[in-house]
């Protein structure tokens, strides 16, 4: 495919659907008249590295990890039906969507499993532009099903997207393999194997000199922290878990990204000299080049300063601190101990919330880390704010999870605007089996 300048041009994962979503209020939509896009979650193989005698059995969504990428712009709807064609039950979820929960896809929490042989239908309306996920949730089994495979990325355009010659979709994922190319029942710690799109590392481009890159990250691992460190170039991000952002550089070039989450950052490509890369680094594991960009052809123009993205008007201008509702959420356990919730295991969604809030109410939970491992939490349906440790300011991006370090606490805030039953994840680090659930109520 041949890439034209100033054009976004899709990226390096294949199916895009030009049908697509819009901004509404919080109630259900009308169903749109034309069918909706089918994706078929079914069994299938990869080769995930050419060194490997055997190929991977996986599931996926349409065969293939990671899915179909679903783009919309916004001001549209997207209407998706799940058809189940595996031997286990699955929903389709997703990461940072603030849709109406009965859309929300966390079984059984949101909805009921969609069983084998059996399909669901959803018809999306979010109200946010930028980079989202989907996968399969069902407690307690959400972290396996996202080893499997059951992931994918959603592109939700904006109204006028910031100019750039190449758009870039890079999904991050790790795969825990016995020496057969099988996916091991018992994932152990520190021992995957990291891909980018499902390829191995690295991703090689080749564009002009002096063009501007628009890349995409997401993290599509069930439990690894990636460190992605920009060598080369500059880096603008643009936007943290799919909410724009006052443009920022990140300190020493380098991104941590937890278990899905999404960076969307701009760049311009070397005019001389040698080429840019993105490189993992990560503690107690070696750097792996991670995508190689190479110059070749005519310069490109100078391109204007990079541009922060409109802000969202949906999210409010400030929140509440005295008037939050305060919220524990404690972690306990690691090495020789299990790991728990609040005191107790939270392999399934209790029958009572941990809180409840009104509706348009601000909350405000500390998150408090009394395991051995670095812990992500997530909240679903809501952007929320992480509160500077010293002060009441917070950092100036919206995120929906936040890693907290063993031994640590972080306290975020949000409005509680979105009615329903909305998940909490709570995922120890580089722990794939350890995954927690909780909820809290909208009213």
């Amino acid at each position: 495919m041949t890439l034209t300048r100033r054009v976004l041009l899709g990226t390096t994962l294949a199916t895009l659907v030009t049908r697509t979503t819009s901004i509404r209020a919080a109630t259900a939509p009308q169903l749109p008249e034309a069918p909706p896009r089918q994706i078929i979650a079914q069994k299938a193989t990869l080769r995930l590295l050419p060194s490997l005698t055997a190929e991977t059995p996986i599931l996926g969504f349409d065969g293939t990890a990671p899915g179909p990428l679903l783009r919309c712009k916004l001001g549209e709807d997207l209407a998706i039906r799940l058809v189940n064609q595996t031997d286990r039950p699955l929903t389709l979820a997703n990461w940072g969507l603030r849709i109406p929960n009965a859309l929300d896809g966390v079984a059984p929490l949101t909805q009921q499993r969609v069983p084998p042989g059996q399909s669901f239908d959803y018809h999306l309306t979010p109200p946010d532009a930028g980079l989202f996920g989907y996968r399969s949730f069902v407690a307690p089994d959400a972290g396996d099903q996202l080893r499997h495979g059951l992931y994918g990325a959603i592109i939700v355009d904006e109204a006028a997207p910031p100019a750039a010659d190449n758009d870039i979709l890079a999904i991050l994922a790790d795969w825990e393999l016995d020496p057969k190319a099988q996916i091991l029942d018992t994932p152990k710690p520190g021992e995957s194997l990291a891909t980018i799109n499902s390829k191995p590392l690295a991703l090689e481009q080749t564009h002009n000199p002096g063009s501007r890159v628009r890349l995409r990250l997401l993290n599509a691992a069930a439990a690894r922290l990636f460190f992605v460190a920009f060598d080369g170039v500059t880096p603008h991000v643009l936007a943290v878990d799919g909410q724009p952002c006052s443009v920022f550089s990140p300190v020493g070039n380098l991104l941590p990204i937890g278990p899905g989450g999404r960076f969307d950052v701009i760049f311009d490509l070397p005019v001389t000299g040698g080429p840019a890369r993105l490189v993992l680094h990560e503690t107690g594991r070696a750097d792996q080049p991670l995508i190689i960009f190479k110059t070749s052809g005519d310069k490109w123009p100078n391109m204007p300063p990079v541009a922060a993205l409109p802000e969202n008007p949906l999210l409010p201008k400030a929140i509440r601190l005295q008037d939050a509702k305060s919220v524990q959420v404690s972690i306990t356990g690691g090495g020789a101990a299990p790991f728990n919730l609040n005191g107790a295991p939270a392999k399934a969604f209790g029958k009572e919330p941990l809180f409840s809030v009104k509706r348009g109410a601000p909350a405000a939970l500390s998150l408090v880390n009394k395991s051995t491992a670095a812990a992500q939490m997530r909240i679903h349906g809501h952007a929320m704010r992480l509160l500077h440790d010293l002060d009441d300011g917070w950092d100036p991006f919206w995120r929906d999870s936040v890693v907290v370090p063993p031994g640590r606490t972080k306290h975020v805030a949000f409005v509680a605007n979105n009615p329903g039953k909305w998940a909490i994840e709570v995922l120890p680090l580089d722990v794939p089996a350890a995954d927690m659930v909780t909820w809290f109520a909208v009213d």
